[in-house]
């Protein structure tokens, strides 16, 4: 699981970086990686390009903090994820200085990045939507790696200290709702939930909402803040024998869903009245899964499989697309920035060579002077002997964003495609495995 926190650079931006590049924490600076910049200049190169910029804001960076369950990863591997991390989440247009710190008990990651990007010098916005896809990015490359993450929408809603406390056992929320969920299957109505509540030293208030205080609780808990299963209707609902609101995927016309594993359905086995309701959703899920396939010709397993088979290599296909396009629009904005930077730079630098007295002139102009030479460098190691036009650069980035746009396009489309495979896929296997005499008893028993 790894844990991520953001913070603001008002003023200390060298200092912060050097912080983060101490050799002691980087195993000898080779956990430290840049983009955009070099490490070692980084904070000069992010103020040129503050210059440039119409809309400054008042931060010279910002620092973002990835931090790992200790024992769970390698230094290296942390590393990697945080620079998909940083890739992801700037989309190449913001230069950033990317370490992993391996001198306390667990290993974290420290992102540097810039306030402004160098593609169209505009502020970068951080707010809750902007840290909420940062989580979201870092679960999901966790996941990938193997590693555990929080589950997002299980408990939607939920502030970071209490998931704490709840992992630890704490929470009144966590403790109530699994006090609701213990209930349940032993209460006749809400009514009868609700005193057994009582009896169990919770103190009930009712009203518009009911809420709901434990023992030593300070404030009451409304019931619908605990989510969509602990609502009063949908607690009342369950009682009932209906099933959880969250764990009922909502059906679109012309879609197919996963069938309802009833034998191994923990609450199918508990309720009658669940059981029964999956039963007849089976039968529903069963005919929308052969329509499918009659409607897109499919008449046989094998024809299945052909067809996600293509399904699966045109994901990839798409994929490498895309990951390359991304790429080649990354190094072409880069390059971008050097050629701008080298042409802006280069009156500087003359005067510099013509000057009779090096060390003052670079005095004055240090900072210029390394920023050109950098420029150069980069300039020289893309192959270029003749500097392109700024409107062919233009023209070229345009071309590979609409790319972007409609690889991004295909690839949702070729998704929800891979999607529907694993579901036809799955519910095939079921229904074969399922006897004929079985099937015709529940369709009977749902009519």
């Amino acid at each position: 699981m790894a844990v991520t926190k953001t913070h603001p650079i008002k003023s200390t931006l060298k200092a912060a970086i050097d912080y983060i590049c101490n050799p002691d924490k980087t195993d000898g600076k080779l956990l430290v990686s840049s983009f955009g910049c070099a490490a070692e200049t980084a904070d000069i190169e992010f103020e040129w390009t503050r210059r440039h910029s119409i809309d400054k804001g008042t931060h010279l960076g910002r620092h973002l903090i990835q931090a790992f369950e200790p024992g769970e990863v390698s230094a290296e591997e942390a590393h990697e994820i945080g620079m998909q991390l940083a890739k992801e989440i700037l989309g190449g247009k913001y230069e950033f200085v990317l370490t992993t710190h391996i001198d306390k008990g667990h290993i974290h990651n420290h992102l540097i990045f810039n306030a402004v990007s160098f593609t169209d010098h505009k502020h970068y916005h951080s707010n809750k939507r902007s840290y909420h896809e940062i989580r979201l990015t870092s679960d999901r490359l966790c996941r990938e790696h193997g590693l555990s993450v929080i589950v997002p929408g299980r408990d939607k809603g939920k502030s970071y200290i209490e998931h704490q406390a709840a992992q630890n056992g704490i929470s009144y929320k966590a403790k109530l709702k699994a006090a609701i969920d213990r209930l349940i299957p032993v209460s006749s109505s809400l009514e009868d939930l609700l005193a057994r509540l009582q009896q169990e030293g919770y103190e009930i208030k009712r009203g518009k909402y009911i809420s709901a205080r434990a023992p030593a609780q300070e404030r009451f808990t409304r019931l619908k803040t605990l989510g969509a299963d602990y609502t009063e209707e949908a607690v009342a609902s369950r009682i009932a024998g209906g099933p959880r609101p969250s764990r009922q995927p909502r059906q679109r016309r012309g879609k197919v869903s996963l069938l309802i594993d009833i034998q191994n359905n923990i609450k199918a086995q508990q309720s009658a009245g669940y059981q029964r309701w999956a039963t007849i959703e089976n039968l529903k899920r069963a005919a929308a899964t052969m329509n499918f396939l009659t409607e897109h010709g499919i008449g046989s397993y094998e024809k299945l499989v052909e067809r996600c088979d293509a399904v699966a290599a045109a994901s990839i296909r798409t994929r490498e697309g895309l990951r390359d396009t991304e790429q080649r629009i990354a190094d072409l904005a880069l390059l971008g920035k050097q050629i701008d930077t080298y042409r802006k730079l280069k009156p500087v630098y003359d005067r510099y060579k013509a000057s009779k007295d090096k060390e003052k002139f670079l005095r004055g102009f240090e900072s210029e002077i390394i920023l050109f030479e950098t420029a150069a460098r980069e300039i020289k190691k893309a192959g270029l002997t003749k500097l392109p036009s700024t409107e062919k650069m233009e023209a070229e980035l345009d071309r590979l964003t609409a790319r972007k746009t409609t690889l991004q396009a295909e690839l949702r489309k070729i998704q929800r495609e891979e999607k529907e495979c694993d579901i036809l896929r799955k519910n095939i296997g079921k229904l074969i495995r399922l006897p004929y005499k079985e099937l015709s008893k529940e369709r009977a028993h749902s009519i």
